[in-house]
């Protein structure tokens, strides 16, 4: 089987470092790199630091030119784990990766650009502005094609070409037009081979839903106020605002077909358990690099003004952490 990673950084290394380790000749990895990153792997390979502390590497095929990742052979599967700015930019070399079978399986945070399609309600075919502008990722991607994912493990990449897996190897696997198609059957089937926990969702967009429900608070929270998951939730101040987002998001949720069944108390409970980690967005705020502020926060503001919910709480969170990413260029 044929899989071109496109972004091996901290979650798209972790899946092709399993995937490379555990599956061997079953599989022929090859990677979309630019810069540092490229010149790592070409030179060591794919690395990762697993969670017991054991160095593996991987060989695997990387380029930056589409062509050379073409002439090796259009992949059967095609595994999307940029971050969400990064994203148009990459969408024609995607498209242009993309054979006749080829499936693109969206490992990122946040909504995507395919989330209303095949989701019965209000919102029903709505295109995101926030996410994807113009609508050039939709072009480039046909939905149809799309396994949507979450992911449900915590990795860092502390260097190009190197992946530090802390904890977790969960991931739910879905169509977006729902049901249980038996090709998504199969890659779950594959990835369990390969280590993960994977799952199927008959309705991917609500597990999307429930992991953006925790991670919209605590990413833009933990940027502006450089503090660990534990610190915002002992704050009772704090702790009170993020659950007053939640509640605009869970009321969303309602209206749009994905219910969150659970308390915002409940999940801070959860979260809590987890102790002092630092949020993807707050690594990204010390890197200097660009936040994925629109596909977590961003979107469900837009969504709320399509049907008609005020989103005050919400705002005021995107405002704030828009204005610290605009004034720091890490927009």
């Amino acid at each position: 089987m044929k899989i071109c990673i496109v972004g091996a950084g901290a979650i798209g290394g972790w899946f092709a470092a399993h995937l490379g380790h555990r599956l061997g000749s079953e599989v022929q990895l090859s990677a979309l790199a630019r810069g540092a990153t490229l010149a790592a792997l070409r030179q060591h390979g794919l690395r990762m630091d697993g969670i017991g502390g054991e160095r593996i590497s991987v060989p695997i095929r990387a380029s930056d030119a589409v062509a050379d990742l073409v002439n090796i052979g259009q992949p059967d599967l095609l595994v999307i784990a940029v971050k969400g700015p990064a994203l148009a930019g990459v969408a024609p070399a995607v498209k242009a990766l993309l054979g006749p079978q080829t499936r693109v399986l969206v490992a990122m945070n946040g909504v995507p650009w395919w989330f209303f399609n095949g989701l019965q309600g209000p919102a029903q075919g709505l295109q995101l502005q926030s996410v994807d502008p113009g609508g050039v990722i939709a072009a480039a991607i046909p939905a149809e094609r799309v396994i949507g994912s979450v992911v449900h493990a915590s990795c860092s990449s502390p260097e190009p070409g190197l992946v530090k897996h802390v904890m977790g190897m969960g991931l739910i696997l879905g169509d977006p037009a729902g049901g249980r198609p038996a090709h998504i059957t199969e890659l779950a089937a594959l990835l369990g081979r390969a280590g993960f926990n994977a799952t199927v969702s008959e309705r991917i967009q609500k597990d999307i839903w429930y992991k953006l429900w925790g991670n919209m608070t605590m990413n833009p929270i933990s940027a502006l106020t450089g503090a660990t998951c534990d610190r915002i939730l002992d704050d009772e101040l704090v702790r009170g605002f993020v659950t007053a987002v939640m509640l605009e998001a869970s009321a969303i949720g309602e209206r749009i077909g994905c219910a969150v069944d659970q308390t915002p108390q409940e999940r801070h409970a959860v979260t809590r358990k987890l102790g002092a980690f630092k949020t993807s967005m707050l690594q990204d705020v010390e890197a200097g690099r660009p936040l994925e502020l629109n596909a977590l926060v961003g979107s469900v503001r837009e969504i709320g003004q399509h049907i008609g919910l005020a989103t005050p709480y919400t705002d005021a969170m995107l405002g704030l952490t828009r204005l610290m990413a605009q004034t720091r260029g890490l927009v």
